[in-house]
Protein backbone atom coordinates (compact mmCIF):
# COMPACT_ATOMS: atom_id res chain seq x y z
CA UNK A 1 0.00 0.00 0.00
CA UNK A 2 1.54 3.42 -1.00
CA UNK A 3 1.21 6.81 0.91
CA UNK A 4 -1.37 7.75 -0.92
CA UNK A 5 -3.52 4.47 -0.05
CA UNK A 6 -2.47 5.12 3.78
CA UNK A 7 -4.51 8.99 3.58
CA UNK A 8 -7.57 7.21 3.19
CA UNK A 9 -7.06 3.55 4.41
CA UNK A 10 -6.50 2.02 7.29
CA UNK A 11 -8.11 -1.29 7.69
CA UNK A 12 -11.45 -2.91 7.22
CA UNK A 13 -12.88 -2.41 10.83
CA UNK A 14 -11.60 0.57 10.94
CA UNK A 15 -13.11 2.14 7.62
CA UNK A 16 -16.20 0.38 8.27
CA UNK A 17 -16.46 1.82 11.45
CA UNK A 18 -15.47 5.42 10.01
CA UNK A 19 -18.00 4.99 7.03
CA UNK A 20 -20.89 4.64 10.11
CA UNK A 21 -19.34 7.86 11.90
CA UNK A 22 -19.40 9.63 8.91
CA UNK A 23 -23.54 9.10 8.64
CA UNK A 24 -24.71 12.50 10.57
CA UNK A 25 -22.63 14.25 8.58
CA UNK A 26 -23.76 13.39 5.02
CA UNK A 27 -27.50 13.77 6.26
CA UNK A 28 -25.94 17.52 7.40
CA UNK A 29 -24.63 17.98 3.74
CA UNK A 30 -27.56 16.49 2.17
CA UNK A 31 -30.03 19.00 4.66
CA UNK A 32 -27.39 22.12 3.41
CA UNK A 33 -27.42 21.63 -0.18
CA UNK A 34 -29.33 24.25 -2.14
CA UNK A 35 -30.74 21.61 -5.23
CA UNK A 36 -33.23 18.56 -5.68
CA UNK A 37 -30.37 15.72 -6.36
CA UNK A 38 -33.22 14.28 -8.04
CA UNK A 39 -32.41 13.15 -11.56
CA UNK A 40 -29.00 13.97 -11.43
CA UNK A 41 -25.44 12.80 -12.54
CA UNK A 42 -23.13 13.32 -9.07
CA UNK A 43 -19.63 13.10 -8.71
CA UNK A 44 -18.04 11.82 -5.51
CA UNK A 45 -14.38 13.10 -5.46
CA UNK A 46 -12.85 10.46 -2.89
CA UNK A 47 -15.72 8.23 -2.55
CA UNK A 48 -13.58 5.58 -0.16
CA UNK A 49 -16.39 2.76 0.15
CA UNK A 50 -18.79 4.52 -1.34
CA UNK A 51 -21.41 5.13 1.48
CA UNK A 52 -22.17 8.60 0.85
CA UNK A 53 -23.35 7.61 -2.94
CA UNK A 54 -25.58 4.41 -1.77
CA UNK A 55 -26.71 7.22 0.33
CA UNK A 56 -27.49 9.40 -2.54
CA UNK A 57 -29.09 6.61 -4.57
CA UNK A 58 -31.45 5.15 -1.81
CA UNK A 59 -32.70 8.32 -0.97
CA UNK A 60 -32.45 11.28 -3.50
CA UNK A 61 -33.33 9.10 -6.79
CA UNK A 62 -30.21 10.63 -8.71
CA UNK A 63 -29.64 9.20 -11.96
CA UNK A 64 -26.51 7.75 -11.74
CA UNK A 65 -23.16 8.24 -9.52
CA UNK A 66 -19.61 7.63 -9.82
CA UNK A 67 -16.58 7.41 -7.32
CA UNK A 68 -12.86 7.72 -7.42
CA UNK A 69 -10.40 7.23 -5.01
CA UNK A 70 -6.88 6.22 -4.91
CA UNK A 71 -7.21 3.53 -2.27
CA UNK A 72 -7.63 0.42 -4.41
CA UNK A 73 -9.16 -1.27 -1.65
CA UNK A 74 -11.30 0.65 -0.50
CA UNK A 75 -12.79 1.17 -4.11
CA UNK A 76 -13.06 -3.31 -4.09
CA UNK A 77 -15.35 -2.86 -1.09
CA UNK A 78 -17.60 0.08 -2.70
CA UNK A 79 -17.74 -2.15 -5.92
CA UNK A 80 -18.76 -5.36 -3.92
CA UNK A 81 -21.77 -2.95 -1.87
CA UNK A 82 -22.73 -1.14 -5.20
CA UNK A 83 -25.93 -3.79 -5.67
CA UNK A 84 -28.08 -3.45 -8.55
CA UNK A 85 -27.61 0.87 -7.83
CA UNK A 86 -26.60 2.97 -10.85
CA UNK A 87 -22.90 3.50 -9.35
CA UNK A 88 -19.81 2.91 -11.09
CA UNK A 89 -16.30 3.16 -8.81
CA UNK A 90 -12.79 3.71 -10.20
CA UNK A 91 -9.09 3.33 -8.48
CA UNK A 92 -7.69 6.79 -9.42
CA UNK A 93 -6.62 10.09 -8.05
CA UNK A 94 -8.56 12.27 -10.44
CA UNK A 95 -11.60 12.09 -12.48
CA UNK A 96 -11.02 9.59 -15.51
CA UNK A 97 -10.97 11.61 -18.61
CA UNK A 98 -14.40 9.76 -19.98
CA UNK A 99 -16.07 10.81 -16.75
CA UNK A 100 -18.40 14.29 -17.83
CA UNK A 101 -21.17 16.07 -17.86
CA UNK A 102 -21.80 15.98 -14.26
CA UNK A 103 -24.80 18.28 -12.96
CA UNK A 104 -22.79 17.86 -9.25
CA UNK A 105 -19.67 16.74 -7.18
CA UNK A 106 -19.24 16.52 -3.46
CA UNK A 107 -15.95 15.93 -1.39
CA UNK A 108 -15.45 15.27 2.05
CA UNK A 109 -12.27 16.20 3.32
CA UNK A 110 -10.23 15.76 0.24
CA UNK A 111 -8.83 19.70 -0.55
CA UNK A 112 -6.56 19.56 2.21
CA UNK A 113 -4.50 16.42 0.62
CA UNK A 114 -4.28 18.02 -2.67
CA UNK A 115 -0.90 19.22 -3.60
CA UNK A 116 -1.41 20.71 -6.68
CA UNK A 117 -5.00 22.50 -5.44
CA UNK A 118 -5.56 24.54 -8.97
CA UNK A 119 -4.73 21.17 -11.06
CA UNK A 120 -7.71 20.09 -8.71
CA UNK A 121 -10.11 22.52 -9.43
CA UNK A 122 -9.48 22.54 -13.16
CA UNK A 123 -10.22 18.71 -13.16
CA UNK A 124 -14.07 19.05 -11.39
CA UNK A 125 -14.46 21.97 -13.57
CA UNK A 126 -14.14 19.66 -16.71
CA UNK A 127 -16.15 17.08 -14.74
CA UNK A 128 -19.38 19.21 -14.41
CA UNK A 129 -21.76 20.94 -16.51
CA UNK A 130 -21.56 24.34 -17.43
CA UNK A 131 -23.54 25.70 -14.06
CA UNK A 132 -22.66 22.27 -12.00
CA UNK A 133 -21.68 22.75 -8.29
CA UNK A 134 -19.20 21.26 -6.53
CA UNK A 135 -19.88 21.08 -2.89
CA UNK A 136 -16.64 20.62 -0.37
CA UNK A 137 -16.87 20.10 3.08
CA UNK A 138 -13.34 20.75 4.49
CA UNK A 139 -12.49 20.60 8.00
CA UNK A 140 -8.85 20.70 7.80
CA UNK A 141 -7.71 24.00 7.46
CA UNK A 142 -5.50 26.82 8.72
CA UNK A 143 -7.99 28.72 10.74
CA UNK A 144 -8.74 25.57 12.87
CA UNK A 145 -6.36 25.31 15.68
CA UNK A 146 -7.03 21.56 16.54
CA UNK A 147 -6.45 20.44 12.49
CA UNK A 148 -3.36 22.61 12.46
CA UNK A 149 -1.66 20.74 15.62
CA UNK A 150 -2.87 17.41 14.14
CA UNK A 151 -1.31 18.66 10.63
CA UNK A 152 1.94 19.66 12.29
CA UNK A 153 2.21 15.58 13.49
CA UNK A 154 1.06 14.04 10.63
CA UNK A 155 2.39 15.81 7.60
CA UNK A 156 5.60 14.84 6.77
CA UNK A 157 4.78 11.44 7.70
CA UNK A 158 0.95 11.32 5.19
CA UNK A 159 3.06 13.54 2.71
CA UNK A 160 0.36 16.43 2.73
CA UNK A 161 0.60 19.73 1.56
CA UNK A 162 1.26 23.05 3.94
CA UNK A 163 -2.19 23.25 5.27
CA UNK A 164 -4.45 25.51 3.61
CA UNK A 165 -6.90 28.83 4.35
CA UNK A 166 -9.86 28.45 3.62
CA UNK A 167 -9.11 32.34 1.60
CA UNK A 168 -6.55 30.29 -0.35
CA UNK A 169 -9.46 27.57 -1.42
CA UNK A 170 -11.71 30.15 -2.38
CA UNK A 171 -9.30 32.22 -4.77
CA UNK A 172 -7.97 29.12 -6.08
CA UNK A 173 -11.33 27.90 -7.23
CA UNK A 174 -12.50 31.82 -8.25
CA UNK A 175 -9.25 31.54 -10.83
CA UNK A 176 -10.33 28.04 -12.05
CA UNK A 177 -13.68 29.41 -13.36
CA UNK A 178 -15.87 29.05 -10.13
CA UNK A 179 -18.37 31.16 -8.32
CA UNK A 180 -17.88 30.16 -4.56
CA UNK A 181 -19.68 30.76 -1.75
CA UNK A 182 -19.15 29.06 1.90
CA UNK A 183 -21.55 28.42 4.81
CA UNK A 184 -21.83 26.30 7.60
CA UNK A 185 -23.67 22.57 8.02
CA UNK A 186 -27.31 22.30 9.25
CA UNK A 187 -26.73 19.14 11.83
CA UNK A 188 -29.00 17.63 13.90
CA UNK A 189 -27.71 15.98 16.82
CA UNK A 190 -23.97 15.37 16.49
CA UNK A 191 -23.11 11.91 18.20
CA UNK A 192 -21.18 12.19 22.01
CA UNK A 193 -19.34 9.07 21.08
CA UNK A 194 -15.78 9.68 20.03
CA UNK A 195 -16.31 13.49 20.58
CA UNK A 196 -15.46 13.87 24.35
CA UNK A 197 -11.65 14.43 24.64
CA UNK A 198 -10.21 17.47 24.96
CA UNK A 199 -13.79 18.01 25.55
CA UNK A 200 -17.19 17.82 23.85
CA UNK A 201 -17.85 21.61 23.57
CA UNK A 202 -14.81 22.04 21.50
CA UNK A 203 -15.59 19.59 18.75
CA UNK A 204 -19.36 21.01 18.66
CA UNK A 205 -17.39 24.24 18.14
CA UNK A 206 -15.43 22.58 15.23
CA UNK A 207 -18.46 20.89 13.33
CA UNK A 208 -20.72 24.40 13.41
CA UNK A 209 -18.31 26.74 12.89
CA UNK A 210 -14.94 24.96 11.68
CA UNK A 211 -16.23 22.53 9.74
CA UNK A 212 -17.42 24.26 6.35
CA UNK A 213 -18.94 23.24 3.24
CA UNK A 214 -17.94 25.24 0.02
CA UNK A 215 -19.75 25.78 -2.97
CA UNK A 216 -18.27 26.39 -6.12
CA UNK A 217 -20.41 26.77 -9.08
CA UNK A 218 -19.01 26.37 -12.23
CA UNK A 219 -19.10 29.67 -14.63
Amino acid sequence: MNTTDALHWIDSETEDAMQDEHGFIWKAVLDTVDVDLGGTRVLDVGCNQGGFLRLLSDTTAITEGFGYDPAAAAVEIAQAKRGSRPLTFSVADKPPSSWIGFDLAFSHEVIYLMHDLPEHARTIRDALLPGGIYYAVMGAHAANSMMVGWHREFSKKLDMPPIYSLSEVASVFDDEGFDGSCGALRYGFIPTTGHTEPDLSRWLDYYHREKVIFRFKRR
